[in-house]
């Protein structure tokens, strides 16, 4: 186990957070904060600093999506990982979240072995969503064009071997099945995806993927196995 791992749990439904307080706790992790809206979701985690915050997408006043905006706006290097809670998994909501910066999301009938479990690979770095699930978020959502493209104008640095990767990423290829369909070392991959991130400003995979439809750099008539699964 692993006690130093701290997160905020915020739901507008009590029953909900107790019930996720219980299953992180006897788990060894630490539930520094409950919150019933996204203002006490954004104090809470300004107040505990939480390696991770349980975020309800639909809550009243400010709700989840707003109080992510707020967490990771400033681009803190020390922000905590935001992982969405909703009832619906092609939630346009998610979508959202997922370009604001959180590193997935998890539907709220999640077992507990999963919730602790998606706790902890968020916490140490990598996207929650499968790459398919988020594809499937980015195809019904996003749209391509000059006004989302400006937003990622920094596309242009990349090397002409990283935006290969960056492809490859978008269709949902592991660090293992990107080095063999490139010929290159799986550390030399998770080079390759660690300069993305860097350059794009961006937190994880997931979001990465978001990036390469957003920019056109992909389509989803382009990907393969795109069609919902």
């Amino acid at each position: 186990m692993n006690p130093s791992l701290r997160v905020v749990v915020a739901d507008d439904q009590a029953l909900v957070r107790t019930g996720f307080g219980l299953i992180l706790g006897a788990d060894g992790i630490e539930v520094t904060a409950e919150a019933k809206d996204g203002a006490e979701a954004v104090e809470a985690v300004r107040r505990t600093r939480p390696d991770v915050v349980l975020m309800d997408i639909r809550m009243p006043g400010m709700d989840g999506l707003e109080a992510t905006r707020r967490i990771l706006g400033s681009g803190a290097p020390d922000a905590p990982r935001v992982v969405m809670l909703t009832t619906f998994d092609l939630d346009h909501y998610v979508y959202a979240a997922l370009s604001a910066g959180a590193s997935g999301f998890l539907l709220k009938d999640v077992t507990p072995e999963h919730l602790v479990a998606a706790i902890r690979t968020v916490r140490a770095g990598d996207a929650l969503l499968a790459p398919a699930i988020t594809r499937r978020l980015v195809e019904r959502f996003a749209r391509t064009g000059a006004e989302t493209a400006a937003l990622h104008r920094d596309l242009a640095g990349l090397t002409p071997r990283e935006l290969d990767v960056l492809r490859l990423l978008a269709e949902g290829l592991s660090n293992a099945e990107l080095a063999a369909r490139l010929h290159l070392s799986e550390a030399t991959v998770k080079t390759h995806v660690s300069r993305i991130l860097t350059k794009l400003s961006l937190r994880d995979r997931a979001q990465a993927v978001v990036v390469a439809y957003e920019t056109g750099l992909v389509s989803p008539s382009a990907a393969p196995g795109s069609s919902p699964v």
